[in-house]
């Protein structure tokens, strides 16, 4: 398969968005042409064996061009090597992987995104896919997102505003938009009797409570998990998950998702 081809790319540019949060660009058509919102991408954050194992980032966007972003956090030492990259740098990188998002069709509902921290990454390649759909075509568009402090949604903010989906945001220390927690934005930015789909990624407990709210309203809701993987292809079996219809079994994030409806998820 083409994506399992390994490949050097380019990084063309490389940009600090917060203290921590960094996003760089790499030149890979062969990704950004197949690429589909939801789908991954496998990352060699440096040249050798240390670390070992590639990291696994959601596709942030793709251009026209035929470059691929990826958004992340510095948490350890893979995503550390990541953030010294700078433009002109060459990163090792596969994909696409998984399954994205099913984009909706014919359907007319509201449409809200729901990101909390880096699971905001895959929400914007989604929302532009968004946009211009006939299925979506004068129904209200929302982004809803979430982070630990203000500072880490400036940018991101701005980005979901100029494609003119109507924003709120959430941050846990009230530095900016509402103090407390993303999913308390929805009832106030989602109107209970309204058709709603929902599309959400990050944190386990944010999009526990995300689905709980859906599951009340009889909202259509798929969500995008987040997980270690060490190849992306199911071989190493890391990702498993307990299947909800059979507890007997297991479901693989890289394979069966990461995008699921959110019945397919065991969130107890």
């Amino acid at each position: 398969m083409e994506h399992s081809q390994t490949r050097t790319s380019e990084v063309v540019r490389s940009e600090r968005l917060g203290s921590d949060i960094f996003r760089l660009t790499v030149l890979a058509p062969w990704i950004a042409e197949a690429a589909q919102p939801g789908q991954f991408v496998m990352v060699q954050p440096a040249d050798g064996q240390d670390p070992l194992l590639r990291r696994p980032f959601s596709i942030h966007q793709v251009t026209g061009a035929g470059a691929v972003q990826i958004l992340f956090k510095v948490v350890g030492r893979g995503t550390s090597l990541l953030s010294r990259i700078r433009q002109g740098g060459q990163l090792n990188v596969i994909g696409p992987f998984g399954k994205g998002f099913a984009l909706p069709s014919g359907v007319e509902e509201n449409i809200c995104l729901i990101g909390g921290g880096m699971g905001i990454a895959p929400l914007l390649f989604l929302a532009k896919r968004l946009i211009g759909r006939s299925a979506v075509v004068g129904c209200r568009l929302v982004a809803l997102l979430g982070a630990r402090t203000g500072s880490e949604l400036t940018v991101l903010q701005g980005e979901f505003q100029q494609l003119g989906l109507a924003t709120a945001i959430a941050t846990d220390d009230g530095s900016s938009g509402h103090h407390g927690l993303v999913t308390q934005l929805m009832l106030q930015n989602m109107a209970p009797g309204d058709a709603w789909r929902v599309y959400t990624c990050g944190p386990h407990p944010m999009m526990r409570g995300v689905v709980e709210i859906c599951q009340g309203m009889a909202w259509p809701c798929q969500v995008s998990l987040e997980t270690m993987m060490a190849c992306g292809m199911g071989a190493c079996l890391g990702c498993a998950i307990t299947n909800p219809k059979d507890p007997n079994s297991y479901l693989h994030v890289c394979k069966d998702g990461p995008v699921f409806e959110m019945s397919e998820v065991a969130w107890r």
